[in-house]
């Protein structure tokens, strides 16, 4: 085969590429890190096999597709620790990174769930604790944390309640804001602070128990 009959088909292959990333992309977004690989196929208007060409495992679509899923973390780590006041870094950096895995179920899967073959998880780990770390360790030295409070105990009260952020969105937009408002508030050297965020009311506990199930089944 000479160069001038090959590049159309390298052309065609990294058309296919581009649209499988894209495809993947909106419905990682849309449905989660475990959405049928064929519908990522279809919606990219390639055949399962071109799909498998490209991407072997599913490890390494998702590796493809959030290679950057770390900026916007980082973004929200940066924008928080250049706030002076200790408290309210913390507040608007769980704010911020409940905020982007509110919009994307892929990223609230990979930010809460242990993908060890995707490198962006590892990174966005490290990255996490570090931030958490210095936001912590800053209002404990401004007398607006409690002192006992440790960097694992936010990561391991909160991390649930972020993997329920796209459930809680799902209710009413925002409304997770109420619940992270409350935990944060059992770390706070005082607390008992206005909640901005009604409840969620008792016609929707149903909706919202039921988007928690269903963003855990198989």
């Amino acid at each position: 085969m000479t160069d001038e009959q090959a590049a159309p088909r390298r052309r065609d292959a990294r058309r296919n590429r581009e649209a499988l990333v894209a495809a993947a992309s909106e419905l990682f977004a849309e449905q989660g890190l475990d959405v049928p690989l064929d519908l990522i196929a279809r919606r990219a208007g390639v055949g399962n096999a071109t799909l498998y060409r490209h991407f072997p495992a599913r490890e390494e679509l998702i590796r493809e597709v959030f290679a950057t899923a770390g900026d916007g973390m980082l973004a929200a780590g940066e924008a928080a620790l250049a706030e002076p006041d200790g408290w309210t870094g913390i507040e608007r950096y769980f704010d911020g990174v409940f905020e982007l895995v509110a919009a994307n179920r892929g990223l609230n899967d990979l930010v809460t769930a242990a993908i060890p073959a995707v490198p962006a998880m590892m990174e966005i780990s490290r990255r996490n604790a570090e931030t958490v770390g210095a936001l912590v360790e800053r209002a404990q030295r401004q007398g607006t944390m409690r002192p006992d409070v440790l960097v694992m105990d936010l990561l391991f009260l909160l991390g649930p309640l972020c993997r329920a952020v796209p459930a809680a969105e799902a209710v009413r937009p925002g409304l997770w804001r109420r619940y992270l408002a409350l935990q944060l508030d059992a770390f706070r050297a005082r607390a008992e602070h206005p909640i901005a965020e009604p409840p969620v009311g008792t016609e929707q506990l149903d909706e919202l128990f039921t988007g928690l199930w269903e963003a855990e089944r198989p």
